[in-house]
C-alpha cells in the first residue's frame, strides 16, 4: 500500500501553497462570509473525484499492460513536477487577492468550483503526474491505491480550504498587512514541487 503518511504531509503543503483555487475560497469567504467559502471549498475537493478518476483508470490500464509505460508516466510526471516548482520560484509573487466581487447564491459558487476543478486540464495532468509517485507497484491493485490516495487528497483539501473558508477575513487581512508571505510561500511550494519531482528521479528514493 501506498505511504499515506508521506503522502498526507505532501499534499497538504502543495494545498497550502498559494494558488487560484485557494485565492477564490479565500476572497469568496472575504466578499460572501464563512458560507460562501465553505461552498467553494467543498466544490474544488468534489471537483477531484473527477481528476482521481482519470487518473487512476488511465494508471491502472498502463500497469496492466506494461510496467515500462507506467515506469515512463512515472518520470514524464516528476519531469512535469520539477517544472512546476521552477514555474512556482519564477512567479513568487503572483499570489494577490481580487477586492470584492458579486454576490451569488451559495448553489451556484459549489457548481462553478466543481466545474472549474474538473474541466481544468492542468489539475489532471498534475494527478496524473503527483498521485502515481506514490503508489507501490509491487504490491498491485494500482488503480485501488490511486482511488485511495486521491480520497486523502480530496479530505484535506475539505479541511485546509475549510479552515480558509472559516479564517478568511483574518487570512485576508495578515496577507494584506505582509505582502512578502506570498512570495515565501510559493518559494516553498516551488522547492517542495522540485523535490518530489528529484525524490522520483533517484532510484534509491523512488522504489518502493
Amino acid at each position: 500500500m501506498p505511504d499515506i503518511a508521506f503522502f498526507l504531509v505532501a499534499s497538504a503543503l502543495l494545498t497550502i501553497a498559494p494558488g487560484p483555487d485557494i485565492v477564490y475560497v479565500l476572497t469568496r469567504g472575504i466578499a460572501q462570509g464563512r458560507k460562501a467559502g465553505f461552498a467553494a471549498a467543498l466544490g474544488f475537493a468534489t471537483g477531484c473525484i473527477f481528476h482521481t478518476l482519470l487518473a487512476a483508470l488511465g494508471v491502472a490500464a498502463l500497469i496492466r499492460s506494461s510496467p515500462l509505460a507506467f515506469d515512463l508516466v512515472r518520470y514524464a510526471g516528476a519531469a512535469y513536477l520539477v517544472w512546476i516548482g521552477i514555474q512556482a520560484l519564477q512567479h513568487r509573487d503572483s499570489f494577490a487577492l481580487a477586492e470584492g466581487g458579486e454576490t451569488k447564491a451559495l448553489g451556484t459558487i459549489f457548481k462553478q468550483s466543481v466545474i472549474g476543478n474538473a474541466l481544468n486540464p492542468k489539475v489532471t495532468l498534475f494527478f496524473l503526474s503527483f498521485l502515481p509517485q506514490f503508489v507501490n507497484a509491487e504490491a498491485g491493485h494500482v488503480g485501488l491505491q490511486m482511488a485511495l490516495l486521491g480520497a486523502v487528497f480530496m479530505m484535506q483539501t475539505v479541511v485546509i480550504f475549510g479552515a480558509v473558508a472559516y479564517f478568511a477575513g483574518t487570512i485576508g487581512a495578515w496577507v494584506r498587512r505582509t505582502p512578502a508571505i506570498a512570495s515565501r510561500l510559493n518559494v516553498f511550494a516551488g522547492f517542495t514541487f522540485i523535490g518530489l519531482g528529484i525524490r522520483v528521479a533517484l532510484p534509491d528514493m523512488g522504489s518502493k
